[in-house]
C-alpha cells in the first residue's frame, strides 16, 4: 500500500524574519491562507488514510504540527531529537512504514513546497507508485522542466526514454549533478536534457532501506534500531542515542547518486520550493512600478522591491529600487534582492554574534 512521509524539519533561516526557529516557513502562510505544511496535507489527504500519513518535524516543532494538523494520529508524527539532513529523516521514515507494512511503497516530500493543481499531484504520485510496483528495486524521483537557468537546484541529467506511465514521460536517469554556476545552468537548459531536481521521491520502503545499508550502513541501521524501539517506552532514548551520531547528509548524495536504478518522471504539475524571498515574487501580482507588497506601504519613487509586513506596522519608501524588505515583529531586513543567499548567511551572521533572540 502507499504511505506518504512529508518533511516538515526545515529551518527556513531564507525567510527570515518572518521565518523563525519558533515558527519556520513550512509554518506560514506564505502562498493563501492556509501554511505550507497544511497544503502539504491537503494534496495527500484523499490519497492516503490518517493511518498511511507520517510526518517528520524537528522535536521543538511538534507543538506547531499538532495546533496545525490535528488530525494526525499522533504515532505517526516522528520528531527528530536533531536535525541530520534528508538521508536520515527519510531513513527513519522507510523504517518505520516498512515495519508497519512489509510491502509498503513510500512518497518521500517537502512540506514546504508550492505544487498545483493537487489533483494532477495526486495523479502523478500514483503513477510513480505504479512505477515503484513494477520496478521494485528502482528509485524514483519526479523532475521538473526548467524555465530559467536557476543555479540554487540540483539538476537531474535524463537518458533513454521509458514507457510513459499515466500519460506522464519516463525516462531513466543519466546522472544528477548538483548545483550549478550561472553559464553551466544555461547550458542545461539550452540542452533540453535536464530536469530540476523537485526533492520529491518514490520508492518501495525496503528497496530505499536497501540502498541505505549498501551505501550508508550506519544510517540504515540507526534506522532500524528505532523502528524496532517505536512502541516500546524506550522510543525517545533510542531515537536520541541512535540518531545523533549521524552524519548529515543529503538523501540526494547518501543514496540517489549510486543507486541500483533510478528513473525520472516529468512532472506534469507547477512546482515552486519557495527557496527565498524572490519566489513571492513568483506567486505573487506586482504593482505598477514592479513591486511586491504584501504590507501596509506607502511608497514614493519605490520600484522592482518585494516589501512584506505586518499588517498594523507602515513601511514607507522612498527613492529605492530593487530592494527587499521584510518586516516581521522585532525585526526588520533591508537587503538586495537580486543576492538570494544573504538571507541564510545573515541568519547565521545572528548566530554567531549571540543574537539568538531574533531568531
Amino acid at each position: 500500500m502507499l504511505h506518504v512521509l512529508l518533511m516538515a524539519g526545515g529551518g527556513g533561516t531564507r525567510f527570515w524574519p518572518r521565518s523563525r526557529q519558533r515558527r519556520p516557513k513550512q509554518f506560514l502562510p506564505l502562498s493563501g491562507d492556509r501554511s505550507l505544511l497544511q497544503q502539504a496535507y491537503d494534496r495527500i489527504e484523499s490519497l492516503v488514510p490518517p493511518e498511511r500519513t507520517w510526518v517528520i518535524t524537528a522535536e521543538d516543532q511538534r507543538r506547531l504540527i499538532a495546533e496545525q494538523l490535528p488530525q494526525l494520529l499522533p504515532d505517526r508524527v516522528i520528531c527528530e531529537p536533531c536535525r541530520r539532513d534528508t538521508a536520515a529523516c527519510i531513513g527513519v521514515g522507510a523504517a518505520l512504514i516498512a515495519a508497519d507494512d512489509p510491502n509498503a511503497v513510500m512518497v518521500a516530500t517537502p512540506a514546504d513546497h508550492v505544487i498545483e493543481p493537487a489533483q494532477v499531484f495526486r495523479s502523478a504520485i500514483q503513477a510513480g507508485a505504479r512505477l515503484a510496483e513494477e520496478h521494485p528495486s528502482a528509485s524514483i524521483i519526479f523532475g521538473i522542466a526548467p524555465t530559467y537557468p536557476a543555479t540554487g537546484y540540483g539538476y537531474i541529467h535524463r537518458g533513454e526514454p521509458q514507457p510513459a506511465c499515466g500519460g506522464i514521460p519516463v525516462f531513466a536517469v543519466r546522472e544528477f549533478r548538483e548545483k550549478p554556476d550561472e553559464a553551466t545552468a544555461q547550458e542545461y537548459v539550452r540542452s533540453g536534457d535536464y530536469f530540476w531536481n523537485s526533492g520529491i521521491f518514490v520508492w518501495r520502503a525496503a528497496t530505499l532501506l536497501g540502498e541505505l545499508k549498501r551505501q550508508q550502513p550506519e544510517i540504515e541501521q540507526a534506522a532500524q534500531a528505532i523502528a524496532r524501539a517505536w512502541n516500546t517506552p524506550q522510543r525517545e532514548a533510542v531515537f536520541r542515542q541512535a540518531y545523533a551520531p549521524l552524519k548529515r547528509i543529503s538523501i540526494d548524495y547518501a543514496v540517489m547518486e549510486h543507486c541500483q536504478q533510478a528513473i525520472v518522471l516529468q512532472a506534469p504539475f507547477t512546482w515552486d520550493d519557495l527557496g527565498s524571498w524572490r519566489a513571492v515574487e513568483r506567486m505573487n501580482p506586482q504593482d505598477a512600478d514592479g513591486n511586491t507588497v504584501l504590507a501596509s506601504h506607502c511608497g514614493l519613487d519605490t520600484r522592482n522591491c518585494i516589501i512584506v509586513g505586518d499588517a498594523d506596522r507602515l513601511i514607507a519608501t522612498v527613492g529605492v529600487d530593487n530592494l527587499l524588505i521584510v518586516q516581521d515583529g522585532d525585526a526588520i531586513l533591508v537587503a538586495d534582492k537580486r543576492d538570494e543567499s544573504a538571507t541564510k548567511r545573515l541568519v547565521e551572521h545572528l548566530r554567531q554574534r549571540g543574537w539568538d533572540r531574533y531568531l
